[in-house]
């Protein structure tokens, strides 16, 4: 008998999973005034925590809104997050006159960003990554705002330090060394949140984010997809680590508690560091594949150490095991896949 609960069945009981609060979380928000609304809530991580935050606040009987903002060129997302009694405005954040016209929320979690198609258009990325956090700011100036942004932003590092032993990744207080375009405007977006949380005195939180995943999406999908098909597993990025999206939806809600001017950065980030090919060949004993290396191992990874978070945001509660035997169970039934690669073996910082 597994060790693990058993995985989600269904999409529904995998949002489900994905969107549960915790009673930490329920009693974090509840102790904050004022209505939350996700900038960008159409990604891979908006609706579900949108739906965590409005279940915690259920639960703490609140009636306090959950507001959900994106272009929504998907009408079936925003049903689907109507349905879970979350408030929804179509917008786009380049456009200042548009924003000036949502909702006030003292609450704000800005997760808009550009990423893939960043070298094929540079000049949108820079728009999208850089300029809509100078518009945020300055419709926002009253809020507090938590603010993703990338592990990118670090670049890679060796994977045995100096003193022989495994890297857990780079940490808050490192030098930055962006890697590509995508990479570059990453840290122009971090840089014009932490110059408004300055000048305008705005309380934030900015998450450097390193691997968010679940059953239809992420490095552990991607990997288990090629394992599957019989693909070769590239091993050149040679260890990664990744975080259950529960886990980030929960951790990167109770940040709220921790804005500062000037910003906080955190790091959001799993506990494991892994091998991806000890994990390909987890996967190829789980779902019955030969597995073939293609590539060196390479000496450097981009790697993310998220224990300073964990200690001011709590631990992540689903280890990679887990994980890994949830995703070779949902692919091996044939499980719904956003089709969307995370492109995690880039090495180049070519997005």
């Amino acid at each position: 008998m597994s060790q693990y609960p058993p995985a989600p069945q269904s999409v529904d009981e995998l949002e489900a999973n994905l969107s549960e609060p915790d009673a930490a979380l329920i009693e974090s928000l509840a102790a904050l005034d004022g209505d939350i609304m996700f900038l960008g809530v159409g990604g891979k991580m908006g609706p579900t925590m949108a739906r965590m935050a409005r279940r915690a606040l259920d639960a703490a009987g609140s009636k306090r809104k959950v507001i959900g903002v994106s272009r929504f060129g998907s009408i079936e997302l925003r049903a689907k997050l109507n349905s879970w009694g979350i408030e929804t405005h179509a917008c786009d954040l380049l456009d200042e006159d548009a924003v000036a016209q949502l909702p006030d929320a003292p609450l704000i979690v800005s997760m808009s960003g550009f990423k893939f198609g960043a070298t094929q258009n540079p000049s949108y990325s820079w728009a999208m990554n850089c300029h809509v956090p100078a518009i945020i700011c300055k419709r926002y100036r009253a809020s507090r705002i938590v603010a993703f942004s990338t592990g990118n932003v670090y670049g890679r590092v060796p994977i045995i330090d100096q003193d022989g032993n495994v890297n857990h990744g780079s940490t808050e207080t490192d030098h930055l060394q962006p890697d590509g375009e995508y990479a570059m405007t990453a840290v122009g977006r971090e840089r014009m949140y932490e110059h408004f949380s300055r000048t305008l005195n705005i309380p934030l939180v900015l998450l450097r984010l390193n691997y968010a995943t679940e059953l239809r999406y992420g490095v552990l999908v991607d990997l288990a997809h090629d394992v599957a098909a019989g693909r070769p597993i590239d091993v050149s990025m040679s260890r990664v680590n990744v975080i259950w999206l529960a886990d980030a939806n929960r951790l990167a809600l109770r940040a709220f508690t921790h804005c500062n001017s000037p910003a906080r950065v955190i790091n959001l980030a799993g506990e494991e560091i892994l091998s991806l090919r000890k994990t390909a060949e987890q996967f190829g004993t789980l779902l019955q594949r030969e597995i073939t290396i293609r590539g060196t191992e390479g000496t450097n990874a981009l790697l993310n150490d998220g224990r300073a978070g964990h200690l001011i945001l709590g631990q992540p509660q689903v280890p990679a095991t887990q994980m890994i035997a949830w995703t070779a169970d949902w692919i091996r039934r044939g499980g719904e896949s956003l089709g969307k690669p995370t492109h995690f073996q880039t090495t180049d910082g070519k997005f």
